[in-house]
Order: structure tokens, then sequence, then C-alpha cells
């Protein structure tokens, strides 16, 4: 790979868009944004504004997002033959690589109105990128991959940078949506699938870590049945990083077809690379035909208002009932944030409460259990039934966490209009309680184990000396030897009974420190899942709480909006309704005209 590399050095990274053949949609969306602005509708020009960005990148934006764990990093640093974005599980910043003569890196910061960015070292930029305030991180890498033309970006896979990758998705060419080979795809990525499909039509799934499942092409066949079946025409390709950089350090072509990274790499080249244009006007055309039908029916239906005289009665009720509305709207998701905070701290409170009972519940059947035998014979296989009745508890808990959280988004939900969804929640069930749990110490040995053969001779000793000697010293005023018939047996009696007491009373002991060793591992086990619990459910406010105002934001903004379109409409049928019937007239000529442009593209 280090050849291939300087091989590429001093080279140009190529131009796959070319301007001349893009320059007919890029004058159609510059014309579209004017009538976009001129209808007031920033969120359509701001859409129209990443369409025109991406037709004027001269590459292709390949986008690399997926759930966190499922091997996106690694992907990315085995496509470009470094490590540019770390593979420890631990939250990242989102990570740009584009191609350069020599290697190259910048953290990008918050800075007083606006971004500073410092040069870092490109081959350890990791306690670099760790500082708070890093917003992504650029690279520069002589890699043959970016010199074809392509600029990789890995999206960060946390919920916490959800609105970033969502930002990087409207900016992409292409997207890799990253899985794991371990199982199928589910319901929720589905349709995070068709929200990425709406963004950017051209994604490809990428099965990973398909050395770790030998099964992994059952999985492919399933994951193609259900993107077929979604209506979904998604291309599946099962790849190995860990194949392909093995088979790059060792040389070994075959390894490398194994990877199935060449076979990506030749798809995207067939498919992204050499039709770059049309991919780009493609998508482009896709997104002026959408905007296009938004604007023409809010105009339409205002030049209809306008042309009907007797709708001036209707316009003046729709207003007084679009002011109705928009109070009520706003009063009734004023309360949302009371609903969410309080519905969070009960659940909070009753995962909490469920976790301390069910493991006390685990604790008093096992002291019972430890009262009713010795607990030194079978400790090792008590301490694993133990273990694994410890993991059975928590994931009860976390199933019941995760319906509960789903009740408390559909709570939150209710304070809305109903044509809002609930957001994609983060998994609070618990799959690997093992991982989870790893920090916590297993179950304590008993140091109190039994008695030695010598230790049970001795204590055997010190109860016959007693019995010998008392009894031997009663007999001896009746004229009797000190060792007699009589002070041996009372010897052994007593012998017998002081063996049988230090056995009990070590028993006593065992089962005294067993049950001490119980509740310490369970105390040790309410302390690591009480704060996974809480991590999780934090996150889990956090994504509620970042979803619903960005809706609140938009349900307010429409109230707004519908309001005042009323109380202008009303106005227009005064002096000024000519000049905007002829107005909207010109528009939707205008407008026509784009989408025919748009169409014969």
């Amino acid at each position: 790979m280090r050849n291939e590399l300087s091989a590429a050095a001093g080279l140009q990274a190529a131009t796959v868009k070319h301007p001349e053949a893009l320059a007919g949609v890029i004058g159609v969306v510059d014309d579209l944004r004017d009538l976009a602005r001129a209808a007031g509708r920033d969120d359509l020009d701001s859409r129209l504004g990443m369409v025109a960005a991406k037709l004027g990148d001269p590459r292709v934006r390949l986008v690399v997002v997926g759930e966190p764990q499922s091997g996106m990093s690694t992907l990315v640093n085995s496509l470009v033959g470094v490590t540019v974005s770390p593979t420890d599980g631990r939250p990242s910043v989102p990570v740009i690589v584009e191609y350069g003569v020599a290697p190259a890196a910048t953290a990008v910061k918050k800075a007083a109105g606006g971004v500073e960015r410092q040069a870092i070292d490109p081959r350890h930029p990791g306690p670099a990128l760790a500082v708070p305030g890093v917003v992504r991180a650029e690279f520069a890498e002589p890699s043959p991959l970016l010199h074809g033309g392509l600029v990789v970006m890995d999206a960060p896979g946390s919920a916490v940078h959800d609105n970033v990758a969502w930002s990087m998705i409207a900016a992409a060419d292409v997207v890799l949506y990253v899985v794991d080979a371990a199982s199928e795809l589910s319901e929720r990525q589905l349709d995070y699938l068709r929200r990425v499909e709406q963004m950017c039509p051209s994604v490809i799934c990428v099965l990973s870590k398909i050395d770790r499942n030998p099964n992994w092409s059952l999985t492919l066949g399933r994951d193609r049945a259900l993107l077929e079946a979604s209506g979904l025409n998604f291309a599946v390709a099962p790849v190995s990083a860990l194949l392909h950089r093995q088979a790059t350090e060792l040389g070994d072509p075959q390894r490398d077809r194994d990877s199935g990274v060449p076979q990506l790499l030749e798809h995207l080249n067939d498919y992204v690379i050499t039709r770059a244009d049309a991919v780009a006007i493609s998508a482009a055309a896709r997104d002026i035909a959408l905007i296009t039908d938004q604007l023409g029916a809010t105009m339409r239906a205002e030049s209809d208002a306008l042309r009907d005289p007797r709708s001036r009665a209707e316009i003046t009720r729709r207003l007084a009932a679009t002011r109705a509305e928009a109070e009520a709207l706003r009063q009734r998701t004023a309360s949302w944030q009371v609903t969410l905070v309080d519905g969070a701290a009960e659940l909070g409170a009753d995962i909490e409460h469920d976790l301390r009972h069910r493991l006390r519940t685990l604790v008093r059947e096992a002291e019972a259990e430890i009262t009713s035998a010795d607990p030194a014979p079978k400790w090792a296989e008590f301490g694993a039934d133990l273990d694994a009745r410890i993991c059975g508890a928590i994931e009860e808990n976390f199933v019941i966490a995760h319906h509960r959280a789903e009740e408390l988004a559909e709570q939150v939900a209710a304070k809305f209009p109903p044509n809002h969804r609930v957001p994609t929640l983060p998994e609070l069930r618990v799959t690997d309680p093992d991982a989870v749990l790893a920090p916590v110490q297993p179950l304590e040995p008993l140091e109190s184990a039994k008695a030695s053969i010598g230790q049970q001779a001795l204590s055997a000793l010190r109860g016959s000396y007693g019995g010998i000697l008392m009894v031997g010293l009663a007999t001896s005023l009746l004229g009797m030897s000190l060792v007699n018939w009589y002070s041996a047996g009372a010897g052994l009696l007593l012998g017998l009974n002081a063996l049988f007491d230090d056995r009990r009373a070590r028993k006593q002991r065992r089962q005294a420190e067993a049950k001490m060793a119980v509740a310490r591992l369970v105390d040790d086990v309410v302390f690591q899942i009480g704060k996974e619990s809480r991590n999780r459910l934090r996150t889990l406010q956090r994504v509620l709480r970042d979803h619903y105002t960005d809706i609140a934001t938009e349900v307010v903004r429409t109230a707004d909006d519908a309001l005042r379109a009323a109380e202008t409409a009303g106005l227009r049928y005064g002096q000024g309704r000519e000049h905007r019937l002829a107005e909207l007239d010109a528009n939707l000529t205008r407008l026509r005209s784009i989408r025919q442009r748009a169409d014969a593209l």
C-alpha cells in the first residue's frame, strides 16, 4: 500500500464532474432559488444551496454512516489506507479525508464568531481531536482512492451528533450505510434508510465484519429481500476491512478479493465515479421536482383564492380560524417540556427501583440457598448460576426501560399535531450484559474453606483432653488412675462433640462469608448498572429534547406562517389584488418553465 501511495504522490486529484455537463442544471437551480427566496421559503432555498454545492464540487462526496460499533471507521481507514478515524468505540467528531500530495491533518474548533483551524499530527491525531470544542477533523492523504476523485466523509455514529450526520448525508453524492453482518436489517434501520434515500438517492449498504460471521451469506440474502420489500433498490456489498488490511500488508491478492473491498471499489467506480455527471444531474432533478411541486402548490392556492371574489368572506372566516388554531397550537405545545422532564424523572426512578427490587430478590434467594447447605463444595457453580440470574435480571430491566421510553416518547408526541412521528429512539435494551458488567469484580472465593484432617484431629484432641482430665480427676478419688476406661470414654465423647461443634462453626462462618460476598457483588452490580442506565436514559432524554424542540419550533413557525398568509391574503383583496395576481401568474409560468427544463435534463 505504501508503494501505491508513493506512486500517487505529486499528482492532482482527478476531476470526475465536468462543469460544462452540469451548467444546465446549475442554471435551473439558480433560477429556482430566486423563486424560493421571492416566496419567502428560506428552507427550500437552503436545500437548493446544498444541491448547488454538490453540483459545484468537481469530486464525488462519499459519506459513510451507520450505527456505533458497526465498523464504519474501520472501513474508512481501510479504504484510505491509513488510520484517520478512531476505532476504540468512543464518540468521535466527523472526519473528512481528501487528496493531498503529503499527509496533513487539521482540527476545526469552535471560536468566537466562527471557527479556527489548527494543524495537528496526521499520524497521531487522537489527543488533539479529544480536546473540547473540536467540531470536525480534515485530513489530506496521497491515497489512490482519493486521487481517483473521491472525498471520504466519516459521519459520527452517535445520537449526540445526529444533526451533523444528516447534514453530511444532505451534502453527499453517494452514501455507504454500514451494518454489522451479525444480524439482519431491523425495521428501525429500514426506516432510517428510507429517510436517507429521500436526501441522497445513491445509497450502498455495506455488510461489514464478514470475517467474524461465518453465516454472513444468509444475512446478505435476507437484507436484500428486506430492502426489496421496502421498495429500496440498494446494492448490498459484503466486506471485511480487516481482511483487506491484512491482504495489503501481506501482498495477498486472493485474500483481498475475499475481503470484498475491491468489489465495492469497482462498484463505486462503475456506477458512481464514471457516471458522476449523470448521478449528480439525476439527484438534482429529483430535488428540483420536489421543490417545484411545493412552490407550485402554494402559488396556485393563493392564486385561486384571489381569483374568486366569493371567497372573500371565506378568507375572513379562515383568518379568524387560523388565529384560533395558531394560539391553540402554542398552548398545546407549551407543556411538552414539562411532560418530557417529569416523564424522564419518573422513568429513571422506576427503572432504578425495578433494578434494585430484582437484585434484592436475587439476594434473598441466594441467601436462602446458602443457609440451606454448606456453600463451599459448589461455590463456583453457585457463582456461575448467580451471574446468569443477574444478567437475566439486567436484560429484563433494560427491556422494561426501552418499552417505557417508547411510551414516554408517545406521551410527548401527543402534545403535537398527529402528523409528527415519534423519533428513532436509541436502543436501551442490553444484548450483551457481560460487556456492561465487565468492570464488576467476580464473586469472591470463600477464605474459610473446609478444615484439613490435621485441623479436625487437633480440635478433637482439644475436646478429648478436657474429658479425660475432668473424668480422670474424679475417678482418681476412687483410687483409679488418671487414664482409665471411664476417662477414656469421656474423652472420646467430648472429642467427637468438639469436632462436630468445630464443623458447625466453620460452616456458619462460610455461610456468613458467602452472604457478604453476594451482597458485595450485588452492590457493585447496582453501582455499575445504575450508571449505565442513567447514561442511556440521559441520552434518550437528549434525543427526545432535540427532536421535539425542532418540532415545536416548526409547529410555531407553521402556525405563524399560516396566520401571516391568511392575513396577507385578506389584505390582497384590496388595491393590490390585481398586481399580486399578475405576479403569481408570472411566477407560475416561470416555475413551469423551470420544471420543463429539469425534466429535459
